[in-house]
């Protein structure tokens, strides 16, 4: 007869199918490892097909990490293909963005809509798989991702917007987030400074909510990766406050069974370091530096063929296709009893409903600006000040909207009164301190912004902006809607020198592609740069806010100041006699440029251009209308670089700014001897 014992397992495996369409259970599902053996190597097959038919691409990772991919998508991670979106998913970041066909075999073969004729397309013009993954482009891509550690920062965006959202938006009798944040990364993702910020954050900050696997195969792209590192990664976490597993990547129970504990853990993010074989299933380059990128390649033939592979490329077996349709079908019962607890939600909690409603479009209330209090005409303040006191206007009215700041509170004064800090105590909290990490600040930020549920901003000096470039850059370059509330602007800082005098700086960030950088002149037009900013849902937004002070300019209605920022450029001061000469502005210099112009009589005109970006974008009429054609006495004043004036004033026009950095005096005495001055 049958034992005890073994009847007691059979009913043990039983219960765990049964129970399948809960999210906890199916992780404790008995792993198929025959299906996921053939899902990984048909997996690697479309790897190896894609990059050898275009030539280019990197084999390593996508070969190295197939079992964990198997995993992954075949059996732990909670995503439903037919709603890529679904708010409650778990999201999946591959940082190693370079592996980008790990991701795209991944996505088709678990059944998201991404064709097998796509993934066939691969880095081809147009196609659904581009070189590295970006974000709007493929179904299923939480993060443009390539520059190493940008990833890993942008999953620790999303476990606190994820924290985030399961505070404000659960009840004590529903819960519609509980989803975990998985990122895959490598060596070279393990030794960018920006991902060393982020995960000390999340450290600090307790994310547990967050699943770091570490595919740890010993190699770089140019050598072994003992050439470059000794550390040691466990130790290291360990000590930052994270917990940490070391595995065989390439054992499925390991690699399930890490996950599944990982997944339990409370009060510590999660590192999974996975020893794994780089370019696995081609010998001749597996476990070297040069199964990294394409070198592989030429051996797929060989490599195809002891995976089991047939000779038709780009290949998918009925038995992987019918194993995925069978998860699939599992996934979507998950999903849709995760609906029947939404549905129950919304019921029970219509204002909070609402919130989530609101939240999810993005934005603020179209008459946002006329809600922003307006200033004293005699007022004489900072901008960054200006900014503070906006900023309580605008947090009343966009309550998804959240701040942060690189330890300069104090200084960029951009703390949202009505609310408290971020913290593990209370992930409410809309006030995000992130350490002197400006690096890590904006690549979490962006996390933040993929997950789409709060409106970020962050600030610090802007002389700092060179930390957080590569960061800033893929916000515009994947139109996410972040707020770099950046202070400091000019040689007005004054006593600290040229060390943090940004004089090239906003030049050098008015050149990013989708990136709106404003430089308000006076508080009203600061009022129109957040609503502006608010407004605005395809890309960042940057403010360039002074710590000098400056005069409300009171002689321009506010209407126009406020509205003139909407359109990156407007006539401040209005000639009264034949035009003759134009004098254009920006920042706390119009001041400046108005009292000039005064002085020089009635044929001179200012113009006001807080942003470059949206005075470009304005009709030929409205350009010229402010600046017209025949009128080639053009004077631009800004404290700093001249270079990018030149398209306004023309060949026959001139420049005041400075072209050199700067020095450490008091502001006026910046001014004066750098050359921006009344006379």
């Amino acid at each position: 007869g049958i034992n005890a014992e073994y009847m007691g397992h059979l009913l043990s495996v039983y219960f765990f199918f049964e129970m399948a369409d809960s999210p906890a259970s199916k992780r404790q599902r008995v792993i198929d490892s025959d299906a996921l053996q053939r899902a990984a190597n048909e997996a690697r097959g479309l790897a190896m097909d894609a990059v050898h038919k275009c030539s280019s691409g990197h084999l390593g990772l996508p070969l190295g990490c197939a079992e964990i991919g198997a995993i992954l998508y075949g059996h732990d991670l909670q995503y439903d293909p037919a709603d890529p979106k679904w708010i409650n998913r778990d999201r999946f970041i591959l940082s190693a963005g370079h592996g980008s066909m790990f991701l795209y075999s991944w996505l088709h073969l678990s059944g998201f809509p991404l064709s097998l004729e796509e993934v066939s397309k691969f880095r081809v013009l147009g196609s659904a798989t581009p070189g590295h993954p970006e974000f709007h482009e493929t179904p299923g891509v939480e993060a443009t991702t390539g520059p190493l550690g940008q990833g890993i920062s942008n999953a620790v965006g999303y476990a606190v917007s994820q924290k985030m959202a399961a505070a404000r938006w659960n009840t004590k009798d529903h819960k519609i987030f509980d989803n975990h944040v998985v990122c895959l990364c490598g060596d070279g993702c393990m030794q960018e400074g920006v991902a060393m910020e982020a995960v000390s954050f999340a450290g600090h900050q307790r994310l547990d909510n967050l699943i770091l696997i570490y595919d740890s195969n010993d190699v770089t792209l140019d050598a072994m990766a003992d050439a470059s590192q000794s550390e040691n990664a466990a130790h290291r976490f360990e000590s930052i406050g994270w917990e940490v597993q070391t595995i065989d990547g390439h054992n499925f129970n390991a690699i399930q069974s890490a996950l599944q504990k990982a997944r339990s853990a409370v009060g510590k993010p999660q590192l999974i370091i996975a020893k794994t074989l780089i370019g696995k299933g081609i010998p001749e380059v597996a476990g070297t530096q040069k199964a990294h990128g394409e070198g592989g390649a030429k051996f797929i033939h060989a490599a195809r063929t002891s995976l089991g592979l047939p000779e038709k490329t780009f290949f998918v077996s009925e038995e992987t296709r019918g194993y995925f349709k069978t998860h699939g079908e599992k996934l979507a019962a998950q999903h849709n009893a995760w609906k029947k607890v939404y549905e129950a939600w919304r019921n029970a909690n219509p204002d909070l409903a609402k919130d989530l409603d609101v939240a999810k479009q993005g934005g603020g209330p179209a008459d946002l600006l006329s809600q922003i209090p307006e200033f004293p005409k005699d007022a004489k303040i900072a901008t960054r000040k200006a900014g503070g006191d906006v900023l309580q206007a605008v947090a009343e009215k966009v309550p998804h909207l959240i701040t942060g700041s690189a330890d300069l509170f104090g200084s960029t004064l951009n703390y949202i009164n009505s609310s408290k800090d971020f913290t593990p105590s209370n992930p409410s909290g809309k006030n995000i301190r992130y350490g002197i990490r400006e690096h890590g600040m904006c690549g979490i930020m962006n996390g933040i912004a993929y997950d789409g549920l709060f409106r970020t901003s962050g600030a610090t000096f802007l002389v700092f902006a060179d930390y957080c470039r590569a960061s800033i850059r893929l916000a515009g370059l994947s139109h996410l809607p972040c707020l770099y509330i950046f202070t400091h602007d000019s040689a007005g800082v004054g006593e600290d020198g040229p060390t943090h005098q940004p004089i090239e700086t906003v030049s050098g960030l008015r050149i990013i592609p989708n990136l709106d950088v404003i430089r308000p002149a006076d508080p009203e037009e600061t009022a129109g740069a957040y609503a502006a900013a608010i407004l605005r849902t395809d890309g960042p937004t940057l403010f360039s806010l002074s710590r000098q002070v400056t005069r409300n300019l009171s002689e321009i209605p506010v209407e126009v100041r406020r509205n003139g920022v909407a359109r990156g450029a407007y006539i401040a001061l209005k000639e009264t006699a034949e035009l003759k000469v134009i004098i254009l502005s920006s920042g706390t210099e119009v001041a400046l440029a108005i009292s000039a112009a005064k002085e020089l009589g009635p044929s001179v005109r200012v113009v006001s251009v807080p942003s470059f970006y949206r005075f470009d974008k304005q009709s030929q009429e409205y350009k010229d209308e402010v600046l017209p054609k025949a009128v080639v006495g053009r004077v631009a004043v800004e404290a700093g670089v001249s270079a990018l004036w030149w398209k306004y004033v023309g060949l026959n026009g001139k420049i005041v700014g400075i072209d050199r950095f700067g020095l450490s005096a008091p502001g006026k005495e910046a001014f004066a001897l750098l050359v921006i001055r009344f006379q």
